[in-house]
């Protein structure tokens, strides 16, 4: 007797008449979402710009809820990924966000700008973190993107020191896996004769290059951007870098993933003009300092003794040179909550009444990967 039981199967014809079905509604609503956006942008007036009416913390919000909501087959990684490139293709109707970041073309700061604002920014190279700051202040710059902090090789100090005299604000967090690719402009590994990268990401890549290319010469440079231009143009030479390197330099992705570490990742951080609305899942960064942090009998304690009292957790402590004077000190400290709201708003109350020096950095969405 036959089987009936896929009598009902729809056949490959009729699967694909329903796909395009969906894919109309889908084209549709889109529309109608970036509709909607645009009385956003009339409803604040003709003379706003995408900076007037861009809110990082209703996107946090947004996202966090197609998180919460979405159960596959895709992933949350990627559903993510297809929301923020809605939100930004409809925030950019009018005029693109420009988003300033350490460059040059093709580094891993690049790829973390669009994985925060999607592909519809301006996103604009700067040579140095410092750059980066003054053309964000100038207003030439939306938003800057900076490092941070990596897993494995610890703070960005350039861009703490940033803040001691800088009046932008942290206005977000984009954490970013650092896959590590072999980039080449020829296939095969036979015709390698050096590999042109940064000192860290060779660093990041020793054990794999030393089992798979030992006679090979490392070669350090100011960038993997630098190394990638270098595989572009020199015959013999491979790069290492991400896959956004291998696009903007034309290059083939030779081996991926031949990072060490698995867990290699690095923080990066969103700087603007404004503090930001709390957003419901928040962290706060402050700087703070004592007149006697040279002294250091029981500063750091009283410092933090506010937030044990309260229950706000410190998830980072960093200290740098406060520039005052010898042996002075300044720390950085991210906070589990929004500055403006309890228990966080009582205990930086308390703190601000011991320190002689107390600047709320930021308050802002943790990040939604």
């Amino acid at each position: 007797m036959a089987d009936d039981k896929n009598d009902n199967t729809p056949s490959l014809s009729e699967i694909r008449e329903r796909i395009d079905d969906i894919d109309e509604r889908i084209q549709a609503l889109i529309n109608e979402r970036a509709r909607f956006a645009q009385e956003v942008g009339r409803s604040k007036g003709d003379a706003t710009s995408a900076v007037d009416y861009y809110r990082p913390e209703r996107e946090a919000d947004v996202l966090r809820r197609v998180e919460a909501r979405n159960d596959g087959p895709l992933r949350n990684e990627e559903m993510l990924r297809l929301f923020r490139e809605i939100m930004s293709a409809c925030l950019a109707q009018q005029e693109p966000l420009k988003v300033g970041f350490l460059g040059p073309e093709g580094t891993f700061t690049q790829t973390a700008v669009f994985k925060h604002f999607g592909h519809s920014v301006r996103a604009l190279p700067f040579h140095t973190i410092d750059e980066v700051f003054q053309e964000v202040e100038s207003g030439a710059a939306d938003f800057g993107v900076v490092p941070i902090e990596n897993s494995t090789e610890g703070s960005v100090n350039n861009t703490l020191d940033m803040f001691l005299t800088s009046p932008l604000k942290i206005g977000g967090e984009v954490e970013l896996r650092i896959e590590q690719h072999l980039l080449g402009s020829e296939p095969g590994l036979d015709n390698i004769q050096r590999i042109c990268a940064h000192e860290q990401s060779l660093a990041q890549c020793r054990g794999w290059l030393r089992e798979h290319l030992p006679e090979v010469e490392l070669i350090g440079v100011s960038s993997n951007a630098a190394g990638a231009r270098r595989a572009r143009d020199e015959q013999g030479t491979a790069a290492i870098g991400p896959d956004v390197a291998a696009a903007v330099y034309d290059l083939e992705l030779l081996v991926n993933n031949i990072e060490d570490r698995p867990d290699n990742a690095t923080r990066f951080l969103i700087i603007g003009r404004e503090l930001l609305a709390a957003s419901g899942e928040d962290k706060t960064t402050i700087l703070v300092s004592a007149e006697d942090t040279a002294a250091g009998s029981g500063i750091l304690f009283q410092l933090l003794k506010p937030f044990a009292d309260h229950g706000v957790s410190l998830t980072r402590i960093e200290s740098r040179p406060s520039r005052r004077r010898n042996w002075d000190y300044v720390f950085f400290c991210d906070l589990e909550g929004h500055a403006s709201e309890s228990p966080v708003a009582e205990a930086l109350e308390e703190l601000k009444s011991k320190a002689s020096l107390f600047k709320i950095l930021g308050a802002y969405p943790k990040a939604v990967n």
